[in-house]
């Protein structure tokens, strides 16, 4: 495996992942949660970007093909969940107060569209038609587990910054991400909407 080119990749799908955002967004949804519930929907939503990642890094174009789907229009259906997740948090409504009710959260919206975004979609879905030898696909696979790992890790001491920047912080932090999260999601929708048109 050629490590430079793997560290390289690694790097890439973790920034690309937006692990900064996805623990502010973490960290505002969760905030009425207790530590342990914490750290088991951090493991959830890992696992999730884990699986999510590699359907689409092995199978994606042929399910989009499959079922008909264009990456433009995965664009618009994300980023209106996302909108309205950004909504929920910028009116103070997305509290979450039992593990039960966590699972919820754990796959939609932390791990996609927040994480696993259409923009991470593509750049996999780019990877999974590059890589065409069996070795290109290993050290993919492990590029995007490190990743995973590494977003995963923020996840499970989100608690420590949560500490950090204390109570009054994590409602600031929850008003500001939720209009990040609806900023982007708007953008997203529209790049979507603009590509389905220029067609």
């Amino acid at each position: 495996m050629n490590v430079s080119l793997f560290i390289n990749d690694a790097l890439k799908i973790f920034f690309i992942f937006t692990p900064f955002f996805v623990l502010s967004a973490f960290i505002s949804m969760t905030h009425e949660m207790e530590e342990k519930e914490k750290k088991c929907l951090a493991v959830r939503v890992t696992m999730g970007i884990v699986v999510i990642s590699f359907c689409v890094f092995l199978f994606g174009k042929y399910l989009f093909a499959l079922f008909g789907i264009t990456l433009d229009a995965f664009r618009i259906g994300a980023g209106s969940i996302l909108f309205l997740s950004g909504v929920s948090m910028v009116g103070g409504t997305s509290n979450i107060k039992s593990a039960g009710e966590s699972n919820d959260i754990a796959i939609v919206p932390l791990a996609l569209p927040i994480t696993v975004g259409p923009g991470g979609i593509g750049v996999l879905l780019l990877f999974g038609a590059e890589a065409t030898t069996l070795a290109a696909k290993a050290e993919i696979g492990a590029a995007i587990l490190a990743a995973c790992a590494g977003v995963g890790t923020l996840l499970y001491f989100a608690q420590f910054v949560e500490k950090a920047v204390g109570k009054q912080g994590v409602v600031i932090l929850s008003k500001v991400t939720g209009l990040m999260i609806s900023a982007i999601s708007a953008q997203i929708i529209f790049t979507g909407i603009r590509n389905f048109l220029l067609l």
